[in-house]
This record gives structure tokens, C-alpha cells and sequence, in this order.
């Protein structure tokens, strides 16, 4: 089960860290939670599906700043959870297009409209990895826009991937007859 290892998203939340990786802060600009909120409307309004896209912007010493976003064709199989389609053309394709225009924008993460985390979010991470340009440090982050009109708090919930490696097998160090296992959650 994921973990909740959260960064409520407002200008003012930082969290100390002490890694170069780390996200320390995380801006979402108005535009996004428009556009996010248009693509629900268009495609899983009144489903139970969700709406999933890429965030754009930049990230400066651990802070991320989501500028624009863009809308990815994304569906999940009802009866198998383990089973989605993301359409990796389209991704880079607009991806493509987004840099002629803007230069300095790249990938920071990816949004979805939640409003939980699902286990297929953790291989959509994996994923974008791949569009992040290489010698970035800061990981992709994920971002939860909650689209419900009741809604009466801040609408989104941003997370990070925090990766644990856990000794297996005898009781000693894992260097001695154990195993080392990673584990990511959000």
C-alpha cells in the first residue's frame, strides 16, 4: 500500500531536506488546475475513470514549479488493475511540440484526478522517467487534482517517490547471505 508521504501544494510549504534530489517545495500554477479540471470534464465526467497528463515547468534547488500541463490519452482496465494504456506517441509528440514554444519548460511530473493514489500511478512514474532529461536530479513528482465540486480545501496533493531498500533473508547485514530489495512508494 502506498505511503502518504505527502507535499500539501501552496507557496508558503516547504519540507527541510537534507539530499540534492529532494523536493523541497512545490508550486501548481492556476493554469494547470484548469486545464486539469477541463481534461476530467471532457473525458471522465460522470465515470468512474480519472484524467491523467503531464506537468510542465522547471525546478530550481529542490523546487518545483508546474507552469502547464497537457493532457495525455489515458484508460485503465475496470477488471484488471494492473492493466492501463498510456499513449507513449502522443506523449512525445506533444512533448515535441511544447519545446519549440517554450525551451525552458521540461517534464516535472505528472497529474491525475485522483482522488487517491492508485496502484498503476507508480508505473506511470516509471514511465515519465524516461522524458526527463538526462543529468536532471530531481525526480518526477505526482500530483493528485481533486475535481470534486464539494471540494472545500486546497484541491491537489502532491507526492514524491520515496525509495526503500530492505534487507532480506538471515538476520545479518545484507552483504552476508541477504538480499537487497527496493521499494518505492509515494
Amino acid at each position: 500500500m502506498p505511503s502518504t508521504d505527502s507535499i500539501p501544494v501552496t507557496p508558503e510549504t516547504s519540507i527541510t531536506s537534507t539530499s540534492k534530489n529532494n523536493v523541497i517545495d512545490v508550486t501548481v500554477h492556476p493554469l494547470v488546475l484548469l486545464s486539469a479540471a477541463d481534461h476530467y470534464h471532457r473525458v471522465a465526467r460522470g465515470t468512474r475513470k480519472r484524467a491523467v497528463g503531464v506537468l510542465l515547468g522547471t525546478v530550481s534547488r529542490g523546487r518545483v514549479d508546474a507552469t502547464n500541463s497537457f493532457a495525455v490519452p489515458f484508460e485503465e482496465d475496470n477488471k484488471n488493475p494492473a492493466v492501463f494504456y498510456l499513449d507513449h506517441n502522443y506523449l512525445e509528440n506533444m512533448l515535441a511540440m511544447f519545446r519549440k514554444v517554450n525551451a525552458k519548460e521540461r517534464v516535472v511530473g505528472f497529474y491525475s484526478t485522483g482522488p487517491e493514489i492508485r496502484p498503476n500511478d507508480l508505473r506511470i512514474h516509471s514511465l515519465l522517467k524516461r522524458f526527463i532529461p538526462k543529468g536532471t536530479i530531481t525526480p518526477p513528482i505526482f500530483c493528485i487534482i481533486d475535481v470534486r465540486p464539494d471540494r472545500q480545501s486546497i484541491p491537489t496533493t502532491t507526492y514524491r517517490v520515496v525509495e526503500e531498500v530492505e534487507n532480506g533473508g538471515g538476520g545479518g547485514s545484507a552483504g552476508v547471505g541477504g538480499e537487497r530489495q527496493m521499494k518505492k512508494s509515494f
